[in-house]
């Protein structure tokens, strides 16, 4: 007796351990994997038909693609999934032939069906095992990424003709699953599968909960883990960096900056001059928009390009103590930015060439017979001698500026 006893513990301990290790080793699910399972165990489920997937293929096409992929003659099954996303799920002659066979007859036929058109009674017919797949591939998916574009998709209604397909469905890029069967014991019979959902998923992304933390929706506690719609808020901090890292930030360098009346600036054309003082080289403002002052930099080479090299705290203050100013990036202009009503003259602009236009006592004005130029200028604004960014050299104390680092992180 206690020889029997052992054997038997020993037995079932084997068989733990055999389980285990089976578990341990299994592959991870994929969505190929999931409809091909879905597939199978539906058709040999209900319908005790033996179905192999001999070849199953994921792409991603257009709204004015999927006609081009349906077999002629196959019955459309639309499929409406969350937040109104719809798809389409056809069954060509041959797998809808089968499926009818076997739900009216328990089996089918040693020859192919002519091929028809599907009716109403068809698509009725065929609804269950539609639905059945898309529960079977919803559940194999329940706790992957892909549950957000596979999950909650049903059978809606069917169509007789894809023509109006591209009316029906959104002019989205479509996940297509394309798939290969072969039907019988022995593959006595072959068809084809094809699935299309909108590729960007609209559904919630799913999550495993222990038995003591969930809920059913009447407030009574469920024995076994289930799957409930994941919070975005549980992750919101990664969801706010990645919207952040995302977001573009446009930044200008200004080199010097001229105030010039209207006068002058009408006169502006191709070839025309604006003298730069040479130390504006050394005090470069990087500014963001609205003219937030960000960083200063000083102009050079890198690479046979021009670059900018931004300045640290110790040559910020540098150029402070040589005239340009403490560096202050100071608060957004946002906040406190003039509005239209605000702005002095507004409802006195009219034609630009007015007089009222030109500039104070002391200025120029703009007359057709003067030569073309930079005119307009104040007496005793004084650049220097004009800068050719052409000439412009490397600094004395290094040959080139080594690649700006931008350090991710912060």
């Amino acid at each position: 007796m206690e020889v029997m006893v052992h054997e038997r513990e020993t037995s079932v301990l084997r068989r733990k351990t055999e389980a285990a290790k089976t578990g341990a080793g299994t592959a991870p699910i994929t969505p190929a994997r999931a409809v091909t399972l879905a597939l199978s165990k539906v058709a040999q489920d209900r319908l005790d038909l033996p179905l192999q997937v001999t070849a199953i293929e994921e792409a991603m096409r257009s709204l004015a693609d999927l006609p081009e992929m349906l077999e002629d003659l196959s019955l459309l099954a639309v499929i409406e999934g969350p937040a109104e996303a719809l798809g389409v799920l056809a069954l060509p002659p041959a797998t809808l032939a089968t499926l009818i066979e076997m739900q009216t007859m328990g089996r089918f036929g040693k020859t192919m069906p002519a091929p028809r058109k599907p009716t109403r009674i068809d698509a009725a017919i065929a609804a269950d095992f539609v639905d059945a797949v898309l529960a079977e591939i919803e559940e194999a998916l329940i706790s992957e990424p892909a549950i957000s574009w596979a999950g909650g998709f049903r059978f809606a209604s069917h169509l007789d003709d894809p023509r109006p397909l591209g009316l029906l469905l959104e002019d989205v890029s479509y996940r297509v699953w394309t798939a290969e069967l072969s039907f019988g014991a022995t593959g006595e019979r072959s068809g084809g599968f094809l699935w299309a959902v909108p590729r960007e998923g609209r559904g919630a992304a799913m999550r495993r909960v222990a038995p003591a933390t969930w809920e059913d929706t009447k407030g009574t506690a469920s024995p076994e883990a289930a799957f409930v719609p994941d919070d975005p808020a549980r992750d919101w901090s990664a969801t706010f960096e990645r919207s952040i890292l995302a977001a573009s930030a446009q930044l200008e360098a200004v080199l010097h900056r001229v105030t010039l009346p209207l006068s002058a600036v009408l006169t502006l054309r191709q070839g025309s001059e604006i003298p730069i003082p040479q130390d504006a080289l050394e005090r470069i403002a990087l500014e963001a928009e609205g003219r937030r002052k960000l960083s200063l930099a000083r102009l050079g080479q890198s690479h046979g390009m021009r670059a900018l090299r931004l300045c640290d705290a110790e040559a910020a203050g540098a150029a402070g103590a040589q005239g340009v100013g403490a560096f202050d990036a100071g608060v957004s202009p946002y906040a406190e930015a003039p509005t239209p009503d605000d702005l002095p003259g507004l409802s006195r602009l009219g034609d630009p060439f007015d007089p009222a236009y030109d500039a104070e006592k002391g200025g120029h004005a703009v007359h057709a017979s003067e030569p073309r130029g930079l005119v307009g200028l104040a007496p005793d604004m004084d650049f220097g001698e004009p800068l050719d960014l052409d000439t412009l050299a490397p600094s004395q104390d290094e040959e080139e500026l080594p690649p700006l680092k931008i350090q991710s992180g912060l």
